[in-house]
């Protein structure tokens, strides 16, 4: 059974949320893959790392801590089919995660872990997404068109940066 590590450090939840994401209704997860040379606290850091977020919107100390509690034991459900690789998560609760049934909490838990530490894999010129132009028009909302005039009128400079006039 891989032993799941606690992340502590401020850098080390700043550099999770660079990487992957997964959301739910009661929780997303942010994850990225360690280096294999990558030392913690002077030690080779190996295995997963997990750290949980859970802000003050979410609710009252208790409530928080209560949510804390319940994923902590998710945790403890999930650990034995936990990804063998090394990687760092943050769980970011949200409110839900308060009242729901302790299963929904694992299932969730285990697809986020899975997901946010899937190894990368190269993809190929036939799976590539075509770029094309985005739809919508402009981005200022104004449905400017390319016929239109622009906000400002234009000056008529002579090549040597002189104004008429």
């Amino acid at each position: 059974m891989p032993t799941i590590g606690r992340l502590r450090r401020r850098p080390d939840f700043l550099a999770a949320a660079q990487g992957r994401r997964f959301h739910t209704e009661r929780m997303s997860a942010q994850g990225r893959l360690r280096d294999p040379g990558e030392t913690r606290d002077g030690a080779t850091a190996e295995g997963l790392f997990l750290g949980f977020t859970i802000t003050k919107r979410v609710g009252h100390a208790t409530e928080r801590n209560r949510i804390r509690r319940r994923l902590r034991s998710a945790v403890a459900a999930v650990a034995a089919d936990a990804p063998a690789i090394g990687a760092d998560v943050v769980v970011i609760a949200r409110r839900p995660a308060l009242d729901a049934p302790f299963d929904s909490l694992v299932a969730d838990l285990r697809r986020a872990l899975h997901s946010v530490t899937r190894p990368a894999t190269p993809r190929s010129s036939d799976s590539a997404r075509p770029t094309s132009p985005r739809r919508g028009g402009s981005r200022s909302g104004r449905g400017a068109s390319a016929g239109s005039t622009p906000p400002f009128p234009p000056t008529s400079k002579a090549p040597d940066g002189s104004t008429d006039g």
